[in-house]
Parts: structure tokens; C-alpha cells; sequence
């Protein structure tokens, strides 16, 4: 379980095919080095990944066809930055909501509205993800929590502050880019239920 909030980026140092997946290995921020086990989930760009191997301050990870084909880490070369969150302890602060790293689809950069430092980017979504969203509800992109201003049947925007474009890969995002999406499990749940009695 994870937060969506980012603590830090890490970059992608080599991708390594191996069978019909591939081992990512990415150089971690420094506060990360001294913590990192084993076994470990970390969440990159909102994928939830297992810790296959640490060493000076790159980890290492395996990705299989079905995350490389479901998500953005297939897109993914030497030298992109990704978002990354270590898992929630359980005696953990909560301060965005509950993430599973559980990536629900791709959505796309559609438009960049600036406003001064201020920006508001529609994301394109498939219908089936922006009927589990509301106005003021949570959406995860590309690991970060968000707040949700507007959700339309094929698109939603979010309005990202300076310390977001600052801290995160978001302040990087084109239109055009792909992005991980995965809705509130809120939403899922609610959805699921009420599809039952339709």
C-alpha cells in the first residue's frame, strides 16, 4: 500500500531484457540507499515493483510482458526519471490516500494550461476509468496523488502547484506523453456495487 506521495526520483541507469520481460535498474535518491532491503515494494510511476537486488545505490527490478504492456515502464529508456514511493509503514502518516500501485490504464497528456507558476493538465482516460472518478476525488498519475477538478466522459484535469512540477516527473509531461492511471479504490468498490443493482 502506498500514499502517492512521491519521495523522490530516481533514474533508469539500465534495461536489460530477460526472457519475455525485463530487469530495470535505476539509480535511487540517496536517502533511499541506507534503507532499501530485499524484497522490498517500491512503486515507480505508480507500478508497484519487488526489490530484486541493491547495490551502491541502484536497485534493481523485473517487470513481466503483461506490467510492460498494461503500464508506461515499456516506454520507459536510459536515462528517463521516474517517481518513486517506498510502501506505507503501518504506523505511517497518511497524508494522500490509499494507492495500490495496482496501474488500472494509460491515459494521455491532452492539454497544458499555464498559469503562471500554476498548471492544469487534461489527461485523455478510457470512460471505463473516468466513471470511477468524481470532481474533488483522488486519482493517481503516474504515482502521484492528485485532487480531481474536472472529470468529463473521456478526460480529466487536475491543477498541479509549483512543489508538484518541482518535485515529481508531471513538471516534464507533453501532450502527447502516457501516463500511468490508477482511480480511488473507493470508486472501484462503489462502481462494482452499483453496476450490480443496474
Amino acid at each position: 500500500m502506498f500514499t502517492g506521495l512521491i519521495e523522490g526520483q530516481g533514474v533508469v541507469r539500465e534495461i536489460r531484457q530477460e526472457d519475455v520481460g525485463v530487469r530495470l535498474e535505476i539509480q535511487v535518491p540517496p536517502e533511499f540507499a541506507g534503507e532499501g532491503k530485499l524484497g522490498d515494494s517500491i512503486a515507480i510511476n505508480g507500478c508497484c515493483l519487488t526489490v530484486i537486488e541493491l547495490h551502491d545505490g541502484l536497485w534493481s527490478f523485473q517487470a513481466g510482458p503483461e506490467t510492460l504492456a498494461k503500464t508506461t515502464l515499456g516506454q520507459l529508456t536510459v536515462g528517463s526519471h521516474v517517481n518513486l514511493e517506498r510502501s506505507l509503514p503501518a504506523d505511517g502518516r497518511l497524508g494522500g490516500h490509499f494507492v495500490q500501485g495496482h496501474v488500472d490504464g494509460v491515459g494521455q497528456v491532452a492539454k497544458i494550461e499555464s498559469d503562471g507558476e500554476w498548471i492544469t493538465i487534461w489527461f485523455s482516460a478510457p470512460p471505463a476509468l473516468t466513471h470511477q472518478m468524481v470532481a474533488k476525488g483522488s486519482i493517481t498519475v503516474e504515482g502521484v496523488s492528485l485532487t480531481l477538478v474536472e472529470v468529463e466522459t473521456d478526460r480529466f484535469s487536475v491543477a498541479l502547484i509549483p512543489h508538484t512540477l518541482e518535485v515529481t516527473t508531471l513538471g516534464e509531461k507533453q501532450v502527447g506523453d502516457g501516463v500511468n492511471l490508477e482511480t480511488d479504490i473507493i470508486g472501484k468498490y462503489m462502481d462494482k456495487m452499483l453496476g450490480a443493482t443496474r
